[in-house]
């Protein structure tokens, strides 16, 4: 049987922007995975997805119009319900057979094997394949259904649901169509290319000719990846064409692919006298309200020239620019204004107003809130040693643009204004700088704050609102956070961490619980729970780092705050797990573990006048002469150095173990070597829990 390509195609409305590269992966993955489940296309196929604003569509190479037969091996039932003592069928089995039509003299060639706990009886059998005509609208329909579509919608006067409408429905193996229906369609070869540059509706000859009779013709490039490349290529040539630069404009790239369908790049422009506004205001309303592409020039500065990607190709573009210039300008107008407007009023006398915005119906406004924020900043900075008033007045008014105009249109621009806003009020640059940066790091990889006024109020902003939600029981429960709590809480590790900064985690917790009012945070023993859930956030953030399990585990163990130092300790044992003495002194670490447990005695220091055995005695000497080189180094935080001279107690420990028994009749000697030992656990585990390694 001939194997060919096949299309399936779904031509549509405009569908929705930001989800359609996934929709088009989904639909494509589906659509194969369907054909090699019932074994018409391998089941690693060669499949290209198509994504453009009107059409989902994927080509599978090498399937087969019709599947070939195979063997298919079913379970019946238990052979003790199937057979009788005699080994004879059951009325039971042959009421089974008779309703697969099986034939009864099918039961010798039954097997019998082990399935679960009991023995059952399996019937094997051949099966004609399916043909692709009989299955492949089904498979579209599943796919459809599979597709992550969170509403869907009716149109016209059918009871079809999709995302948006569809008006056409192509599925062609090689040349020949595939009959079927799907979302009330029936299928043919006949798609529509652009809306204004395609030559009408277009036969697709085969499944090989639809990318590049629908790029040539219809004047489509479908392949969202394609079209992606050819939009960066246009805009990178254009923009170094005039010697300029596009920033950061991954994001809006992708948007932008999702809205053409046959991409051109033109060049706009504005007045200069719009660049007295902060650049950010411009490049937000440009990127976020126009898809523009803004330029800057070599220092960074924003120009007053954009790219445009348009949907259309012309000769003379003259106007789709003035039409966009047109547009823009309005919009640029509004920022002016804005930011003029608020420039009018202080932060300082906008602080009143905050006193309306709710925070959290038990947590307070955020006036109540920024009292809290500001109370802590102190408290951080004074650990700091840093400048207490700045941090204070920076968290003072770290809140106050959220009154202002200009946030209140683009809300991603707070602390942005406000670091604006602060250096026109005359605040020290350190204030200014720490009312935008109190919001880093906003996602993972993000820069962090600053000087330590900077994050003094971005610990203080993010413990808060930890300390806060779980006092009253609001904590991140599967996939829900509502909150952002999981995100404060990393932004809060890497900053003692990055920095560094010689915090305690659990007393930054008490210190900003204690500027909660009494009764507000009512949850027992939620402090415990906030520590253990930072702790859990470090763990799976050190795995995606790549660090090793085993060494994460052993320096979490040990259940430090000083998140500061986890890098060190962990660099630590991994070079402690390159010692030849370390596989053997992790396993003594973990024997000392459980002999300690075990015991559930008290002991307190070793007696050298209670040691009998010469190994107990050499043990004992020899850590009285490792631990105070061990300890110093440990206590100018060089925990390799500290490990490497403790790996010098191998030998002494593996004689102990070797010659000395511990849990002995007599007391005192047993408390006594319980005592060497729990001091022994204590010298080596300093560092991390080696215990944790074996």
């Amino acid at each position: 049987m001939s194997q060919k390509t096949l299309l399936v195609e779904l031509l549509t409305e405009e569908l929705p922007p930001k989800a359609l590269p996934r929709l088009g992966e989904s639909f494509g993955a589906s659509i194969a995975a369907g054909l090699a489940a019932a074994f018409l296309a391998p089941a690693q196929a060669t499949l290209r997805c198509f994504a453009s604003p009107r059409r989902l569509a994927v080509t599978v190479a090498d399937v087969l119009p019709e599947a070939p037969e195979r063997n298919v091996t079913e379970k019946l039932m238990p052979v003790s319900v199937a057979l009788d003592a005699d080994g004879m069928p059951t009325a039971a089995l042959r009421k089974k057979m008779a309703a697969k039509g099986i034939p009864e003299d099918a039961v010798p060639g039954f097997e019998r094997r082990v399935d679960g706990k009991a023995e059952a009886l399996f019937h094997t059998r051949r099966v004609p394949g399916d043909r692709l005509a009989d299955v492949l609208a089904d498979v579209v329909q599943e796919a459809v259904k599979a597709l992550p579509i969170p509403k869907v919608m009716r149109w016209g006067d059918g009871d079809a649901t999709f995302v948006r409408p569809v008006h056409k429905l192509l599925m062609l193996h090689g040349d020949r169509v595939v009959d079927g229906r799907v979302l009330e369609l029936d299928a043919g070869r006949t798609t529509r290319g652009h809306r204004f540059m395609s030559r009408g509706d277009i036969d697709i000859a085969t499944a090989d000719a639809y990318e590049p009779t629908l790029r040539a013709e219809g004047k489509v490039v479908a392949h969202f990846g394609d079209r992606r490349r050819m939009i960066e290529d246009l805009l990178l040539a254009e923009a170094a064409s005039l010697r300029a630069s596009l920033g950061e404009y991954t994001d809006l790239l992708d948007e932008v692919t999702a809205l053409v369908e046959h991409p051109s790049v033109y060049v706009g422009a504005f007045e200069e006298e719009f660049l007295s506004v902060p650049q950010e205001c411009l490049i937000l309303t440009m990127r976020a309200n126009q898809k523009y592409f803004p330029l800057f020039d070599g220092d960074g500065r924003l120009s007053n020239r954009f790219l445009i990607v348009s949907n259309m190709q012309l000769a003379d573009p003259a106007n789709i620019v003035l039409g966009n210039q047109r547009v823009v300008r309005p919009r640029l107008s509004d920022a002016r204004f804005f930011f003029q407007q608020d420039l009018k009023q202080s932060l300082e006398s906008r602080l009143p107003r905050l006193q309306n915005v709710v925070y959290h119906n038990r947590l307070g406004s955020q006036f109540e809130r920024i009292g809290r924020v500001e109370r802590l900043a102190g408290i951080i900075a004074g650990h700091l040693k840093a400048d207490v008033d700045l941090a204070r007045r920076a968290a003072r008014l770290s809140k106050a643009d959220l009154v202002c105009e200009m946030v209140g249109e683009f809300p991603e621009l707070q602390g942005v204004m406000g670091r604006y806003y602060a250096r026109h009020d005359g605040e020290p640059a350190e204030v200014a700088d720490a009312i935008a940066e109190h919001y880093l790091p906003r996602f993972a990889g993000d820069a962090l704050p600053a000087g330590n006024a900077a994050r003094a109020t971005a610990l203080a902003d993010k413990l808060d609102a930890l300390v806060g939600f779980f006092g009253i029981g609001q904590v991140p429960t599967g996939d829900k956070d509502p909150f952002g709590l999981r995100r404060a809480a990393l932004g809060v590790l890497r900053i003692l961490i990055e920095s560094p900064l010689p915090l305690e985690l659990d007393d930054l917790i008490a210190d900003a619980a204690g500027g909660f009012g009494a009764g507000v945070l009512d949850q027992p023993e939620f402090e415990r729970q906030l520590l253990a859930f930072m702790l859990e956030r470090l763990r799976n953030q050190l795995r995606d780092n790549g660090e090793p399990a085993a060494a994460i585990d052993a320096v979490l163990a040990l259940q430090s705050t000083r998140a500061d130092l986890v890098p060190a300790r962990l660099a630590a044992v991994q070079a402690f797990q390159q010692l030849p003495e370390a596989e053997s002194l992790a396993a003594a670490n973990k024997r000392i573990v459980n002999i300690l447990k075990k015991s559930g005695e008290a002991v307190g220091e070793p007696d050298l006048a209670l040691l009998q055995e010469d190994a107990e005695k050499a043990l004992f000497r020899r850590m009285a002469e490792l631990a105070p080189l061990a300890r110093s180094h440990f206590d100018n935080r060089d925990y390799a150095e500290s490990l490497k001279v403790l790996a010098g107690l191998r030998d002494d420990v593996d004689r102990f173990f070797t010659d000395v028994m511990v849990n002995v009749d007599e007391p005192l000697t047993r408390r006594n070597r319980l005592a060497l030992l729990s001091q022994l656990a204590g010298l080596m585990n300093q560092v991390a829990d080696l215990s944790r390694l074996s």
